[in-house]
């Protein structure tokens, strides 16, 4: 995978809006976008837009994380 920072703000507190992470197979294929907010983190697959995106609190995404 190749991943990029979209948009990052220079401030070091993720707030409301987030940082935005650019998705990419290693052929370059564009996969989609993972945003990462102070509420948790969405991923938006394709061209799919960040209101219609897939979110995951923090609490959720950690308990996942922690059982595999």
């Amino acid at each position: 995978m190749n991943v990029s920072i979209k948009s990052f703000d220079v401030k070091m507190d993720v707030k409301t809006k987030g940082v935005e992470f650019e998705v990419y197979d290693t052929q370059g294929k564009f996969l989609g976008d993972c945003i990462v907010t102070k509420t948790g983190l969405t991923w938006c697959n394709g061209r799919t837009t960040r209101a219609k995106g897939k979110r995951v609190g923090w609490d959720k995404l950690i308990d996942w994380m922690q059982s595999g």
